[in-house]
């Protein structure tokens, strides 16, 4: 099993649990201390500015073989306890994927569709579009769901999950090759910075719709949001939520 930890840049570690890959994303640009770069092997790694983590991702399905696989970031990680240093260790993970296919960040409840948040804060409207499209024609099947997805208020974000290699191939394979696809027909001197994440923004959304297609049976887990500023209350409420919701599992 490996649990990889997605970075751009130098960052201190403040997670103390063992067993974690740093992997470095967009390294073309250069290295940084880490376990494992995303310029090495089969790569895409000059994407990077544009596919976010995704490069990373794209990097553990090409060059590694391990049975399980988890994604995580140097500012987020999966967690069910107080202590804000301890993510879910390999003897938790083995024992939540011996009853579980996947394990995911808590689902997020938004105000407005899944299509509508995306096409207010991180891209075009005209990108579900021609993801709905490619959809329908490389994967027919998908597309019931794809459009139900779209139309609903809630979902997992950050492109975080962990599963087994088996399951983490076959995502990769059916998303990457609709992303690809996607790229023959987007312009990106339109997009600004922000925008221009987009193949990263419409994972985040692709993973649920992947996830409830093929029926997946999904452990939902608290995220530690390392480099953000809570006050004592939040951070013992926080905490008293995964332990609850971790026992209930």
């Amino acid at each position: 099993m490996s649990m990889y930890v997605i970075t751009h840049k130098e960052y201190e570690n403040k997670i103390k649990t063992e067993g974690y890959k740093i992997l470095q994303v967009g390294a073309f640009k250069g290295h940084i201390q880490a376990d494992c770069y995303d310029d090495t092997g089969e790569n895409i790694s000059t994407k990077n500015p544009n596919y976010c983590e995704l490069t990373g991702l794209y990097w553990i399905w090409k060059n590694t073989n391990d049975s399980y696989v988890g994604i995580s970031h140097y500012r987020r990680y999966f967690t069910h306890t107080f202590n804000a240093d301890r993510a879910l260790n390999t003897e938790e993970i083995e024992t939540l994927l011996s009853k579980y296919d996947v394990i995911l960040p808590f689902h997020a409840k938004y105000k407005k569709t899944i299509a509508e948040d995306y096409a207010a804060l991180s891209g075009k409207k005209e990108d579900l579009l021609k993801v709905g499209k490619i959809i329908k024609e490389l994967y027919p099947d998908y597309y019931n769901d794809y459009q139900s997805y779209m139309n609903s208020y809630t979902g997992t974000l950050y492109n975080m999950m962990i599963t087994t290699k088996e399951n983490y191939d076959n995502y990769c394979k059916w998303l990457f090759s609709i992303l690809f696809e996607l790229e023959k027909n987007i312009d990106l001197t339109q997009y600004n910075d922000y925008q221009k994440r987009i193949y990263g923004f419409l994972a985040e959304r692709l993973l649920n719709v992947w996830v409830i297609h093929n029926k997946l049976n999904s452990c939902e887990i608290s995220v530690i949001p390392t480099e953000e500023k809570r006050s004592f209350v939040v951070k013992v409420l926080t905490g008293l939520k995964r332990v609850i919701l971790y026992k209930l599992l």
